[in-house]
């Protein structure tokens, strides 16, 4: 199972909120839907993965983590 806990973390130590993902980074904005699918834990598309580290500067490893259930 893909955990975003790695993300919730990152955010956190850089101060980023879910209000800045949507609407202050430009044409890397993540839509308010795509969010509540993060939040929910659900599937997202490889190019929002991309979004996120351009927008946090960061790894993969850093937004999402494999979890055994």
């Amino acid at each position: 199972m893909i955990s975003y806990k790695p993300l919730w973390e990152t955010m956190k130590k850089q101060n980023v909120t879910t209000y800045y993902l949507r609407n202050k980074c430009g044409e890397n904005n993540i839509s308010g839907s795509t969010i509540l699918r993060i939040q929910a834990g659900e599937s997202i598309s490889t190019n929002t993965i991309d979004a996120l580290c351009k927008i946090l500067k960061c790894h993969v490893s850093d937004i999402i983590e494999f979890e055994e259930e």
